[in-house]
């Protein structure tokens, strides 16, 4: 939340990104655009780069992520640009083409991130300390606009809930981190690594409901409270 509060269940535990690292590498890119380097109608392997960046982060597209990290240097430069924004916790170590490539995703060590460290990174990017309100629309538009993640944070919640998602899957992985707008315009930022078995969709819509219901109950309780003192 914007008031800095912090819930998690083995948030210090490290997970297995997989397309999850897709908002890092656009948020890296967009702060090149930000700082001159780069323009929005710039090519990226002969296409427009909005149209790269979108079918990144909407259709969660492999190769059009690899190309976007490869145009800002690669994994090493996404590490340092995280690192230099100060978001511990998060390794950024191959492409997606070389992820696939490898085996032994469960008890990986590459490309991992805690929940808290995604949670960060998503805070920061909500609150204008990474990127300019221009990026920043753009990006949190295509989350919104995210295709493959129907059946996860969204699942559940009520119909008409905004909500700016990222999914990740790989074999017994299975994550959605983004945000959740509640009805009086508070957003959470929700980071679920899902790791082991299959169909673990199902149990990320309950979670963020539960999670929706906590804080919505936690602002009626306040407005029940203030009525009562008036």
């Amino acid at each position: 939340m914007r008031d800095g509060s912090t819930v998690s269940v083995n948030g210090d535990v490290p997970f297995p990104m997989a397309s999850t690292i897709k908002i890092a590498i656009a948020a890296a890119y967009l702060a090149e655009i930000d700082q001159g380097r780069r323009g929005f109608g710039d090519l990226i392997a002969g296409r427009p780069a909005t149209k790269v960046l979108e079918l990144m982060i909407i259709r969660s597209d492999n190769l059009a992520a690899d190309q976007v990290l490869a145009s800002i240097g690669g994994p090493a430069a996404l590490q340092q640009w995280l690192s230099a924004h100060k978001i511990p916790g998060i390794r950024a170590d191959r492409t997606i083409a070389q992820l696939l490539r490898d085996r032994g995703h469960l008890a990986d060590r590459k490309d991992v991130a805690t929940p808290i460290a995604m949670v960060t990174l998503l805070q920061k990017l909500d609150s204008g300390s990474v990127l300019s309100a221009q990026s920043r629309t753009f990006l949190f538009s295509l989350m919104s606009r995210c295709a493959t993640g129907t059946r996860r944070i969204r699942g559940l919640l009520p119909a008409g809930t905004p909500v700016e998602d990222k999914t990740g899957t790989l074999d017994g992985i299975t994550n959605d981190v983004g945000f959740i707008t509640m009805p009086d315009g508070r957003r959470l930022a929700v980071a679920v690594f899902a790791r082991g078995g299959r169909g673990h969709s199902p149990v990320i819509a309950e979670v963020s409901r539960a999670i929706y219901d906590r804080f919505a109950d936690t602002a009626r309780n306040a407005l029940a409270f203030f009525m009562r003192m008036r």
